[in-house]
């Protein structure tokens, strides 16, 4: 009697465990980088950020309308507004001046912009990531360092 209530007492232990093992829950966690595709988590140069964003190519494309004879279409200017502001996003602040500074020099020299044009264009360009809403600072464009 005493080999039958020992095996009966192994059948309900291994009963239990089976039981326990069935309810087993593996728990995985993972961590998810969501800025992945952003250059701000990634470290890049100044020079990185501006070839990523096409070196502010929008915001080239609104400067030409905007800031120089402002005869465009409205909606075509707000669209590129918004694709600048776009663009300036993705890239850290100190770099979205540097970025301002080359699209305004790559316009002087594609469009061959002097005087009180190229005064213009680099006051509206100096203002673009307060206009954005994006930093709370203008740029310091200077003519001469073109």
């Amino acid at each position: 009697m005493a080999r039958l209530a020992t095996l009966a007492a192994l059948l309900v232990a291994l009963l239990f465990v089976a039981n326990a093992a069935a309810f087993r829950t593996t728990i995985t966690t993972m961590e998810i980088d969501e800025d992945i595709d952003n250059p701000r988590r990634r470290g890049e140069s100044c020079r990185e950020q501006i070839q990523r964003q096409q070196y502010l190519n929008r915001c080239q494309d609104y400067l030409r309308q905007q800031c120089r004879s402002g005869g465009y279409d409205e909606d075509n200017q707000r669209q590129h507004f918004r694709q600048c502001c776009q663009q300036l996003s993705q890239m850290e602040e100190q770099c979205q001046c540097e970025g301002l500074r080359q699209a305004v020099r790559q316009q002087q020299q594609e469009e061959g912009i002097r005087g009180e044009e190229m005064e213009e264009m680099v006051q509206c360009a100096s203002d673009l990531p307060k206009e954005c809403g994006i930093s709370s600072r203008s740029c310091e464009i200077r003519r001469g360092r073109f």
